[in-house]
C-alpha cells in the first residue's frame, strides 16, 4: 500500500510517502512560512524523488487539527481534493495524536498539547497499551493551569510533548516536579511518518464530510455569534 501523508495543522509543514509501514521519503520544514504556497511542490517533489505516480498513491492521510485554522484547511482540502480527484481513501488523524506517537515506549501518560494562547493549550491524554495507543482523556480546548491539577490528582509520571514546550515547560515542572517528563527538542516536532502509521489502522473517512478538529470556534467566529446571540437578547 503507498500512502501519502500530509500535515499542515501547526508550523510544521510534513509530507511523508510510505509503502505499508516503511518510510520511503520524507520532507519536513519547522518554519513560520506560508504551507499553502509550499505544500503542493513539496509532495510533487518528493513524488519524483521516490518515482512515485499520483496514480500509485492507494491511500492519503491528512492532519486534521488541533491547530491553526489555516494551515489546517489548506491541508485537509489538499488531501481531500487530491482522493476526490485519484477516487481513493482519505484519513484524518488528529495532530495531537500523531504527537502521542513520539513517546512510543514511554509506559505511563502521554500528554501532547500544542498553545492555544491566553494560557489555554489544545490537549488530550494517552497511553500505548498493548502496542495501542489509547486516548485515556478527550482532546480539549482547555487552560494549562486546569491540565496540570488534574494530571497532579493522578499521581502518575507524564510525558510533555509540544512543539511549544519552552512556553509551559516551567509550570509544568513546577506543578509536578519529578512526575514531568520533558525530553529534547526533536521528540517535540510531529512526524509525517507517524501520521501515516496511524492512518493505516484507521478506518478511511468519507471525502466529502472528512472535516477539520478544529476543538474551538475560529475567533472571528466566536465573536459573530456572540454578537448575534446580544442582538437577539436586546431585540
Amino acid at each position: 500500500m503507498n500512502i501519502l501523508a500530509i500535515d499542515t495543522s501547526n508550523q510544521v509543514l510534513g509530507v511523508s510517502i510510505l509503502k505499508d509501514d516503511q518510510i520511503v521519503g520524507e520532507v519536513m520544514t519547522n518554519l513560520t512560512k506560508n504551507h499553502s504556497v509550499r505544500l503542493m511542490p513539496a509532495i510533487e517533489n518528493l513524488m519524483n524523488e521516490v518515482a512515485l505516480k499520483p496514480e500509485q498513491l492507494d491511500r492519503i492521510v491528512v492532519a486534521k487539527g488541533p491547530g491553526s485554522y489555516t494551515g489546517v484547511r489548506i491541508g485537509i482540502s489538499t488531501a481531500k481534493t487530491m482522493a476526490w480527484a485519484l477516487n481513493i481513501p482519505v484519513v484524518g488523524v488528529s495532530s495531537l495524536e500523531v504527537l502521542a506517537y513520539q513517546g512510543r515506549f514511554f509506559s505511563d501518560y502521554i500528554c501532547p498539547f500544542f498553545d492555544a494562547r491566553r494560557g489555554l493549550v489544545f490537549t488530550g491524554l494517552y497511553q500505548w497499551i498493548d502496542h495501542k495507543l489509547v486516548k485515556v482523556l478527550e482532546e480539549k480546548n482547555l487552560l494549562m493551569d486546569d491540565v496540570l491539577k488534574e494530571l497532579e490528582i493522578k499521581e502518575k509520571s507524564v510525558l510533555f510533548l509540544s512543539p511549544d514546550i519552552s512556553v509551559y515547560k516551567e509550570g509544568i515542572q513546577q506543578s509536578l516536579g519529578e512526575l514531568a517528563v520533558i525530553p529534547e527538542g526533536p521528540y517535540h516536532i510531529p512526524q509525517a511518518g507517524h501520521l501515516g502509521l496511524a492512518g493505516i489502522i484507521k478506518e478511511a473517512d468519507s471525502t466529502h464530510t472528512l472535516t477539520p478538529n478544529y476543538l474551538r470556534l475560529a475567533e472571528a467566529e466566536s465573536n459573530w455569534l456572540r454578537q448575534q446571540k446580544e442582538n437577539k437578547n436586546h431585540g
